[in-house]
């Protein structure tokens, strides 16, 4: 009889993906301790002081991840989140988030524009409204009504970006025509969601009362078709937390995951007894198994279970992840991942 352990083997080799260079087993991941707070990519590491400024203090994760949200959707250097957030392909900056508690409770948005904190607008369609997602002018509208300064969002910087990748582009969705271009600034090419192409960031904390909340924002693939939306809004896709079992997060091509339903499909993997390591690297190798041309791009998740044990897997190598409890507020570690 295969146990627990046996099965995930077996799932890999049924998906292709126990081949040469692929380990067989997914490893230990990270334990922390209560409270604690992760998140994507190498900017995670002062969003999650922000929300350990918070949590240090008693603090509710959901105050938590919105406050450290906030700080990579505010910062003119982040071209994948917020109000400098790289356009579609028409100049237009249009944002996406979602949020969720401890209780089930959620709220997103998508297709925002003018609005520099959807993470705040998120926050607001959960507590002051009936409704999970308002999205494009409907969402712009609740959110002047709710206070939120109406703002030009195309600094400059993306200004130039876009005009700079509107001279040799060609109005179509090709897949991954990004690539070629977003990032630029950074000096470093990839494919989406890699090292210098990255996009979103999800964050996942635990309280030290021991509730779970998590939340997502992002400006979206650069260049994107206009009304594109990604995973990030979609409670299930780019986040999901379930405060009996843990939190799931992603970052990446958001297409794919929205295909695979993934962060719910991680929290259903270590409701099934999975290690939050293993239940990413499970949720990849689906990816990968009905789609292999997945190879090309990156996927990555991110987990936290009810205990403060953290993991994580991706496509490619180049996915990194913050980590912050009271030992240290400043940790960043490389995701493991099959290629």
């Amino acid at each position: 009889m295969l146990n627990r352990r046996g099965l995930i083997g077996a799932s890999l080799v049924g998906s292709g993906l126990m081949g040469a260079g692929v380990a067989s087993a997914a490893g230990t991941g990270i334990q922390l301790t209560r409270p604690c707070v992760i998140s994507t990519w190498d900017f995670g590491v002062p969003a999650n002081q922000a929300a350990w400024a918070i949590l240090s203090k008693g603090g509710r994760a959901l105050d938590a991840v919105e406050a450290g949200a906030r700080v990579p959707e505010q910062d003119l250097k982040n071209h994948s989140v917020g109000r400098a957030g790289y356009p579609d392909r028409d100049g237009h900056v249009s944002l996406d988030a979602s949020i969720m508690d401890e209780q089930g409770n959620c709220g997103a948005v998508a297709a925002l524009e003018h609005i520099a904190h959807p993470i705040s607008v998120a926050r607001a369609v959960m507590e002051k409204t009936p409704h999970v997602l308002l999205v494009g002018a409907g969402a712009l509208q609740f959110a002047q009504e709710q206070g939120f300064p109406r703002e030009d969002l195309l600094t400059p910087e993306s200004r130039a970006a876009w005009e700079a990748w509107k001279k040799d582009a060609q109005y179509a969705p090709k897949a991954n025509s990004e690539v070629g271009d977003y990032g630029k600034t950074s000096g470093q090419l990839g494919t989406p969601g890699g090292k210098g192409n990255h996009d979103t960031i999800g964050m996942l904390a635990l309280d030290a009362a021991g509730n779970l909340s998590g939340a997502c924002t992002t400006s979206g693939m650069a260049w994107k078709l206009r009304g594109r939306v990604g995973d990030s809004p979609i409670v299930g896709a780019g986040l999901y937390v379930d405060n009996d079992v843990g939190g799931a997060t992603s970052t990446g091509v958001g297409e794919e995951v929205i295909r695979n339903v993934g962060s719910f499909l991680v929290v259903e993997l270590m409701r099934q007894g999975r290690s939050p390591q293993e239940a990413c690297k499970e949720a990849v190798a689906r990816i990968l198994k009905k789609k292999p041309q997945a190879k090309d791009i990156q996927v990555g998740f991110l987990a936290l279970s009810k205990t403060g044990e953290v993991g994580a897997w991706s496509i490619q190598k180049g996915f990194s992840y913050a980590l912050c409890d009271g030992g240290r507020q400043d940790r960043l570690e490389a995701g493991e991942s099959f290629y």
